[in-house]
């Protein structure tokens, strides 16, 4: 399969305490970076379930040795998960849910729409758009030139990302062709037809092109062009975890606890990556080959917090607001959308 590896980083060597994705005892280093930046020492509150929302996908990837690890009448927490924010914002409205993990732009119109009635905790998922062709010296943006592009998304997160940076290469979407499909399958089955075409797809999509075309190449991540622009150098923030403002006024220390508790799901899942795949599948999320691929190739999973994680969403929010202000709720959120411990 060329050039599939072309993407892969280091895995994570830190520990887990979790038994859901292998148990070690060790603490993570996110956990103790959690415990020295939050003034609230971490604890589970005797007889408090925290509930929490998570979309099938990138974001939820990361929840998955924690989610097994809550399934007995002991439970800190109980787990739902959803296809569509649209699903999930009632529920957050309504006080059913406590921590939702959802896309960035979403919980910047929350918060405008609720008054400052929810806080990001961490970016929950990093860059997971990626560019695939039949052209293996494709690398870059300038190589879009006079090309047909085909993506998911249109006037979504993938459609105003790209807008974005095409306009920082000094390009327009008139300089090449973009076609927008309703699926991603439905992207795969395009380049299958058309083997000049691009593709821009996010993880786990990407992979399963990869898998089902074997002559695609994994050209390179948008982050690629994303850090070039970005004036810090920090990651694309595609999602984000929040919590109920009330709720993390009313269990400080169990908010505290579930941010400790996520960095470490993320950490097992990265140390031993069959064990979570096979959870990811067992939780209806992806296919275990592909989950597996994804965390080894392309790692979209983090728990990013505190002034990185306010670094990270700020600049992603603020170059939505550039190209589609309507995205972020019609105006920037304000220093209450950052939850800092």
């Amino acid at each position: 399969m060329k050039r599939f590896l072309a993407g892969l980083l280091a895995v994570a060597a830190s520990f887990s305490l979790l038994t859901g994705c292998g148990q070690q005892n060790n603490t993570t280093d996110g956990q103790e970076q959690q415990t020295q930046q939050s003034a609230v020492e971490p604890g589970y509150e005797e007889g408090l379930t925290t509930r929490v929302a998570a979309l099938k996908g990138p974001t939820a990837m990361g929840l998955v040795c924690l989610m097994s690890e809550n399934e007995g009448e002991d439970a800190h927490y109980s787990f739902d998960l959803y296809t569509s924010g649209d699903e999930i914002v009632p529920l957050i409205g309504k006080g059913e849910v406590d921590i939702a993990l959802i896309p960035t732009n979403l919980a910047a119109t929350l918060y405008q729409k609720t008054e400052g009635g929810v806080q990001v905790l961490d970016v929950n998922a990093g860059n997971v758009l990626y560019v695939v062709s039949h052209d293996e010296a494709l690398t870059d943006l300038s190589g879009l030139k006079g090309k047909t592009v085909y993506m998911t998304g249109k006037g979504t997160s993938p459609d105003w990302t790209l807008q974005y940076l095409l306009g920082k290469a000094g390009m327009s979407e008139s300089d090449l062709t973009i076609e927008f499909k309703a699926e991603a399958t439905e992207v795969v089955s395009a380049l299958a037809q058309d083997a000049s075409a691009v593709g821009i797809l996010p993880q786990p999509f990407a992979t399963v092109a990869m898998l089902q075309d074997q002559e695609l190449s994994m050209n390179f991540p948008l982050e690629n062009a994303w850090k070039e622009y970005s004036p810090d150098g920090s990651g694309i923030a595609t999602g984000v975890t929040v919590v109920r403002t009330e709720f993390a006024k009313e269990h400080p220390a169990a908010v505290a606890q579930f941010v400790q508790d996520h960095q470490a799901s993320v950490a097992a899942a990265e140390e031993k990556p069959a064990d979570a795949a096979a959870l990811i599948e067992q939780y209806g999320i992806v296919k275990a080959a592909v989950a597996q691929q994804v965390i080894e190739n392309f790692n979209p999973m983090v728990a990013t917090t505190g002034e990185e994680m306010k670094t990270w969403v700020s600049g992603y929010l603020e170059m939505l607001y550039e190209v589609a202000p309507d995205a972020v709720g019609g105006k920037l959120p304000d220093e209450g959308f950052y939850y800092l411990g």
